[in-house]
């Protein structure tokens, strides 16, 4: 028996794991794809808000023990990363209102990898079939393996941590929007919901179903694939303007990429405009998005790509759209020769109401990818998987992207709270 058996080998599951395994436990980790790593491997950046007000802000409808847990073990969790011999870089500001450091996602993975090796079993390519439940505790999982033969593992503590639900269109055209089952999916193609099912078997109760996700805005027209998750991302689209069908801007793009990305899921065919000025495409189409990041014209790449991107001369042009892009041109033209005047807009620009008045214009059309949803499974910040009537099932708990209630339509760092609620779940099954 096993004092911890964690399905899933991302971020969260191998943290779990190896702090198990640290503290003197034994584990087992079993991952559904070839590889360890999950989405967290694309990943470069640790970070979350810096304090509770700031996360509050950002964050008014998070669950507030689970918000409260993700700020204060966060210094705590940057140490952790270097006792496994994995440097993190200097304090930076992410996204302007948060604080974090860069780190290599790989060489974490393969860390927490050497440390289960002392005391544990890795598999890969298996999943778990079911739960094992006695008298409504889980006691472990009967694990499918990569050869078609089964494994009844049993467990004093079993984490679900399968990375969320992302890779199933039905799951996210339930959970998400119904416009969320044909988009693009920014992260790895493993994470179709086994946790969540899972969880519901066991009596789970779900997080809300509007809660929203984390992705972001990336162009149409191009494959997303692995290497380009980050390069073709339109992380400058809060120093733009997007307009959607009808020719409407229907955001303040200057809140941030991922809620932008969010709200364009719920416009007419997921699709819209992203536009800036000549001082956007100095600035930010080319600049770092994080301080210390890699700097690339993310304009010329997408064009390279096959994307829909022109270059505009003047406000006018835009009145003059071709039809089959679907765009209603001369409403456009209007509503950005108002921001190119500096007039009041609609909805409000607040972190960057600069004019945008220098052509010509950088035009790209944008679509929503999804990395990983909001809605998951409840837990508490022990990371007990919590019932519908608000109490812990025994032996089941989880973390990383499985979880729900950390954010609602909002964000403040996906790889922080997996490393957080990873060891936490850790310390919980050292005590069972």
């Amino acid at each position: 028996m096993f004092d911890l058996l964690v399905l899933g080998g991302g971020i969260a599951g191998m943290t779990a794991a190896a702090t198990t395994v640290r503290g003197g436990g034994s584990a087992m980790v079993v991952e559904k794809g070839p590889l360890l790593g999950g989405s967290g491997q694309y990943a470069g950046y640790i970070w979350t808000a810096p304090d509770h007000d700031v996360m509050d802000r950002v964050n008014p409808g998070g669950d507030l023990g689970l918000k409260r847990a993700l700020v204060d073990d966060f210094d705590d969790v940057v140490e952790w990363i270097g006792s496994l011999g994995v440097s993190c870089g200097e304090r930076v500001p992410v996204i302007g209102y948060g604080r974090g450091h860069r780190f290599d996602t790989a060489h974490y993975v393969d860390g927490c990898r050497q440390v289960v090796g002392a005391n544990g079993v890795i598999v890969t390519e298996a999943s778990a079939r079911r739960l094992l439940l006695d008298d409504g505790a889980v006691r472990g999982a009967e694990i499918g393996l990569a050869d078609g033969s089964v494994r009844i593992v049993e467990a004093k503590a079993t984490l679900l941590a399968t990375g969320g639900f992302q890779a199933d269109a039905e799951l996210r055209a339930q959970y998400l929007h119904e416009q969320a089952r044909d988009v693009e999916l920014r992260s790895n193609p493993f994470s179709s919901g086994d946790g969540l099912r899972l969880a519901l078997e066991a009596g789970a109760a779900i997080g809300s179903e509007g809660a929203g996700f984390y992705g972001h805005l990336i162009p149409s027209g191009v494959a997303l694939e692995p290497e380009l998750f980050v390069d073709i991302t339109l992380y400058y689209s809060e120093h733009a303007a997007l307009f959607n069908l009808a020719g409407e801007r229907f955001v303040d793009e200057t809140a941030a990429d991922h809620l932008t990305a969010m709200a364009l899921l719920e416009q007419p065919e997921a699709r819209g405009l992203l536009v800036t000025d000549a001082r956007g495409y100095r600035e930010w189409i080319t600049g770092a998005y994080v301080e210390g990041a890699d700097s690339l014209d993310k304009f010329a790449l997408a064009r390279s790509r096959g994307a829909r991107c022109v270059v505009a001369d003047s406000v006018s042009d835009f009145a003059e759209m071709p039809a089959e892009w679907g765009y209603d041109g001369p409403k456009i033209a209007e509503e950005l020769g108002r921001l190119a005047r500096g007039e009041s807009a609609r909805p409000g620009r607040e972190s960057d109401p600069r004019a945008l008045d220098e052509p010509p214009y950088y035009v790209v059309e944008a679509r929503p990818a999804v990395t990983f949803p909001f809605t998951g499974v409840r837990i508490d910040p022990q990371a007990r998987v919590l019932a519908a009537d608000g109490a812990p099932i025994p032996g089941l708990l989880a973390a990383g992207a499985d979880i729900g209630g950390l954010y609602e339509r909002s964000y403040a760092g996906g790889l922080a709270p997996a490393i957080v609620f990873g060891r936490r779940a850790a310390a919980g099954s050292l005590v069972n």
